[in-house]
């Protein structure tokens, strides 16, 4: 497509546009249709979605070995409980209680030291937060966290009970 902003599912309805990127399909080789498909399904599913949390959890997709967390990750994290739990799973219960009343800064240090294996903590590899595991989860009982929601609806279709 000539226009870099463009997507290719996104056709807005225009038959003329469907039927000419399906003719362009037909001219390509089964592998360039299934790049091309690759590209599609990225920009189609919902972050977050009920069909994204079914793909995740058949295809058990490992996200740990793609992603870790970084400062923006950290950047955002501003809830004291939140970051308390997220002490609890890297650090382990008495870690996370003897901090429990720190401040959310101190709290993330703590966790920055384990997953880079700093002043005397031992290295973390691989770490997710609930909220990117497959099958997603939650840290707290407040609810209204959308993609554990949508996982909650569909994970008896998958054994997942």
């Amino acid at each position: 497509m000539a226009d870099e902003d463009r997507t290719v599912a996104g056709g807005k309805s225009d038959g003329h546009a469907t039927a000419s990127v399906f003719a362009r399909l037909l001219a390509l080789t089964d592998d360039d249709v299934m790049r091309a498909l690759a590209i599609v399904i990225g920009e189609t599913l919902q972050a977050g979605s009920a069909v994204v949390e079914a793909l995740g959890n058949h295809l058990n997709v490992d996200i740990g070995a793609y992603w870790q967390p970084d400062e923006a990750f950290f950047d955002l994290i501003r809830d004291r409980e939140i970051a308390n739990a997220m002490l609890a799973d890297i650090a382990g219960k008495h870690v996370a209680d003897g901090n429990v009343s720190e401040k959310v800064k101190t709290q993330k240090k703590i966790i920055r030291d384990f997953l880079c294996g700093k002043n005397g903590r031992h290295k973390v590899d691989q770490w997710l937060p609930r909220w990117m595991k497959i099958p997603v989860e939650t840290y707290t009982g407040r609810g209204g966290f959308r993609t554990a929601d949508q996982w909650a609806k569909i994970r008896a279709l998958f054994g997942s009970e």
